[in-house]
């Protein structure tokens, strides 16, 4: 069934939450991105080396994790035409608004504002298969279905008519959220890999340490890595 009232101001509140702190906890710097609540990467991905774990646990704080993605200068909801991920579940499922892209806008008078693009079958975003590799497709098609009503828009409504009202608002942030393991039993763990967001795609891979690239890349707090090992420890576990 469709996320009712009561879901989509939870979800609102939730998504505020999650916006306001993605940066608190055990963070991962990378090219462009950073893990933040319960997320660590993980081995193996989804053709690839390394995928991110994000977790939302009710018995472990703060009950939500994620990825936040850098995004280009100048990214206005009209320039964000391709958004997608693979995806497995190894607790849960898809559910109450989760997992989904959170497109950070800044609007004229109302500050920044989400729009959430969810992970899923349309119209319920549940049943999402457990324990085999997804693809979401592109979530940023002109016929896919967004909720834009944090930004007055509507809860289900083609994304190009989002861009045709908000397309000239800036895109500041994008992150990709779980956060309804209360929903879904307890737990609701996903794995995500190959992220697309326009031309950039993010696969993880800590295969960036070696060769000399550990003394090219830095923690979140900007601080460099020793050595190659250094920099193997800090993408696997954060410390």
């Amino acid at each position: 069934m469709k996320l009712n009232r009561l879901t989509r101001k939870t979800s609102i509140f939730v998504a505020a939450l999650v916006l306001a702190l993605f940066c608190v906890g055990a963070a991962l710097a990378a090219a462009g991105y950073s893990l933040f609540g319960d997320a660590q990467l993980v081995s193996p991905g989804y053709n690839s080396n390394t995928a991110a774990q994000i977790r939302s646990d009710v018995t472990i704080p703060p009950n939500y994790g994620g990825v936040n993605f850098n995004v280009p200068a100048g990214l206005t909801v009209a320039g964000l035409n391709n958004l997608s991920s693979d995806y497995k579940f190894t607790a849960g499922s898809c559910g109450l608004g989760s997992p989904r892209f959170q497109v950070n806008v800044t609007t004229p008078s109302n500050g920044t504002k989400n729009i959430q693009v969810y992970f899923g079958p349309p119209p319920s975003y549940t049943l999402c298969p457990a324990g085999i590799w997804s693809n979401t497709g592109n979530l940023a098609a002109p016929t896919n279905l967004v909720d834009a009503t944090q930004l007055g828009g509507g809860f289900y409504e083609p994304y190009a008519a989002v861009q045709a009202v908000y397309g000239n608002y800036p895109v500041t942030g994008i992150q990709v959220v779980v956060d309804s393991g209360y929903a879904v039993g307890g737990t609701q763990t996903a794995l995500v890999d190959n992220i697309v967001i326009n031309n950039a795609i993010f696969t993880f891979d800590t295969t960036q340490c070696k060769d000399s690239g550990w003394q090219n890349v830095t923690r979140v707090d900007g601080s460099p890595f020793k050595n190659q090992g250094d920099c193997i420890q800090y993408f696997n576990t954060g410390k």
